[in-house]
Formats: C-alpha cells, sequence, structure tokens
C-alpha cells in the first residue's frame, strides 16, 4: 500500500471525471471509473463499451472495486495529512495548489479540478488575478463605507454633545428649581410666623377686651344682687310692720 500511495496522483483518478475516484467499478478489461461516471458515459452511448480501450462490457454492473475504494481513501487521507502539516493551501480532492479561481462557482482551484468535468466548461482565472479583481470591485464599496461612516461618526458626535448640553442644561434647571423652592420655603415659612404672630396679638387682645367685660358685668351683676337683697329684706320689714299695727 505504502507503494501504491507514492505514485502519481493520476492513477487515483477516473479517466472520465478526472477527480479521485468515487465508489470504482472494475470492468472486465480491468479499466476502473467511477459508479456515477461509468453509468453516465454509458448513457450517451449505443452500447456499453469502455471508455478508455472501447471493449464491449460483459456486465450492465460491474463489480466494485474495493481494493481500488480503499487505495483512493488512503491516499486522501495522507494527502489531507500533508496538507496540514504545509504551510500552502492545497485542493483538497487533488492535493495540488490552488493556483486558479474558477469565476462561475466562485471557488479556489487546481489545475486538476480546471480540467475536471465538473469545472472543464467554466471560466477560470489564476487567483492573483481573481484577488486583484475582487480587491478592485471592493474599493468602491469600502470607500462608500468609510464616507457612511465618517457621516455616522459626525452625526454621532453632534448627538454626545447634545446629550451632554441636555444634561448640563438639565443640572442647571434642577439647581435653579431647588434655590428657588428653598426661598419659597423660606417665605412660607416667615410668612406663617408673621401670621402666627398677628393671629396669637389678636387674640390677646380680644381676651383682654372680653376679660374686662366679663369684669364690668360682673361688677354690676354683683350691685344688683346687693340691691335685690336690700329690697328683699325692706320687703319683709314692711310686711311685720303692717301686721304689727294696732287697728
Amino acid at each position: 500500500m505504502a507503494c501504491k500511495l507514492s505514485l502519481p496522483e493520476v492513477d487515483f483518478s477516473c479517466a472520465v471525471c478526472c477527480d479521485i475516484f468515487k465508489d470504482p467499478v472494475i470492468l472486465s478489461c480491468s479499466h476502473s471509473f467511477c459508479k456515477a461516471c461509468l453509468q453516465e458515459f454509458w448513457k450517451e452511448k449505443p452500447s456499453q463499451v469502455c471508455p478508455v480501450c472501447r471493449r464491449r462490457s460483459s456486465r450492465s454492473e460491474p463489480p466494485n472495486n474495493l481494493a481500488l475504494k480503499n487505495l483512493c481513501e488512503a491516499y486522501l487521507q495522507s494527502r489531507s495529512r500533508r496538507a496540514s502539516a504545509g504551510s500552502e493551501v492545497l485542493c483538497s480532492q487533488h492535493g495540488e495548489k490552488l493556483k486558479l479561481f474558477c469565476k462561475e462557482d466562485k471557488q479556489p482551484i487546481c489545475v486538476v479540478c480546471r480540467d475536471s468535468r465538473k469545472h472543464r466548461t467554466h471560466e477560470s482565472i489564476p487567483i492573483d488575478e481573481a484577488v486583484q479583481e475582487h480587491k478592485e470591485r471592493l474599493k468602491p464599496t469600502l470607500t462608500s463605507l468609510q464616507e457612511k461612516l465618517e457621516v455616522f461618526t459626525k452625526v454621532k458626535l453632534t448627538c454626545d454633545e447634545t446629550a451632554q448640553h441636555i444634561k448640563r442644561q438639565a443640572q442647571q434647571t434642577e439647581m435653579q428649581v431647588k434655590v428657588e423652592f428653598k426661598k419659597l420655603h423660606q417665605f412660607l415659612r416667615d410668612e406663617e410666623r408673621a401670621r402666627l404672630a398677628v393671629l396669637r396679638e389678636e387674640e390677646e387682645q380680644k381676651s383682654q377686651l372680653m376679660k374686662k367685660k366679663i369684669e364690668e358685668m360682673s361688677s354690676v351683676m354683683s350691685s344688683l344682687s346687693d340691691t335685690i337683697r336690700a329690697v328683699e329684706e325692706e320687703l319683709k320689714t314692711s310686711h311685720s310692720y303692717i301686721h304689727a299695727r294696732p287697728r
């Protein structure tokens, strides 16, 4: 197997699709092909012949070439390990350098991919050229995005400044409101004290006036009481005197 793995990749490539064998089958002439490739090739031919030697196949369903399938799988694994260990990016199917770019499939390919059935009708260009074209296409977009970013940066700066101004204005207004309400509270406290003082003074004056009237009324009532008692005494005396006179 080690000897087989050292062979060129063409030994593991299907003559129809030029890719590494997938599910290979073997004809009676000893040539092997991908099962799908062979069936597709036979659809276009009046008879089932070998695509290489044109010898007619004796079987419509050729047997699987398990040995070749195992070799191909081992080869792909070995190539994958080599690609992982190396610094260059290699084609995952053929292990070749990705030197070309398929413009239709929008992906890098190798020279073997270019000649395969999948890409042979597609336009391909050197990958460096594709990179340069891509950069040229991106330049206007980049310029537009940079201009938009600059506009948004200016707008954001203006918004930030406006937000700061609103915040400062709100803080100043808050301080002013607090000062004004502090003055108002002081004024209300002073007004409360002044009105309470006037109320107490008015209450004192009215209380003194009523006290004086009460004293006067008490004096008059006392005098009347004395007069009433005197009159009652006199009435009693007069009644006794009348009853005591001789007839």
